[in-house]
């Protein structure tokens, strides 16, 4: 059931645009799947989906390739004990490391390829990140916090 429930939401993403989980609720009740949005959320982080910028500048679910599958934990680690603070003014975002920490938590974010980032420049303790626009670079922060858990 789990598994047939999987391929079914992974058909679902590829054919849709899904923004919200309670979308991919409906959309697999309409399919004869007897789902709750918990449900959904665990399917969600089990296949390991992501969110990304789609044409209309609007975030959709989609499958995780193999290059961003393929980020080392230890990189995700040192971003996530480095990190000190994120902010953003206008389209750049500002990362504040532990000293010394920039250029590999640079590299981290680097090979997570969020479609939003034009690119980072790391120097001992701060990256600089720039981003397509003002809204991109305030929903980054928002997910970099998240990613290092801060909220």
């Amino acid at each position: 059931m789990k598994y047939n429930r999987h391929a079914k939401i992974l058909e679902i993403i590829e054919e849709n645009v899904i923004v919200t989980q309670e979308e991919l609720a409906q959309k697999l009740k309409e399919q004869g799947f007897d789902v709750t949005q918990a449900t959904v959320s665990r399917d969600i982080k089990e296949l390991r989906l992501i969110k990304v910028m789609s044409q209309g500048e609007q975030y959709r679910y989609s499958v995780i390739t193999n290059e961003e599958s393929n980020i080392s934990e230890k990189l995700l680690t040192i971003l996530k004990q480095s990190h000190v603070s994120s902010d953003y003014a206008n389209n750049i975002v500002v990362i504040k490391t532990l000293s010394g920490m920039a250029q590999a938590a640079a590299a981290a974010l680097d090979s997570l390829k969020w479609s939003e980032v034009v690119g980072t420049i790391a120097g001992d303790d701060t990256i600089m990140i720039v981003c397509r626009a003002e809204r991109m670079a305030e929903d980054l922060v928002n997910r970099m916090n998240k990613l290092v858990g801060n909220k």
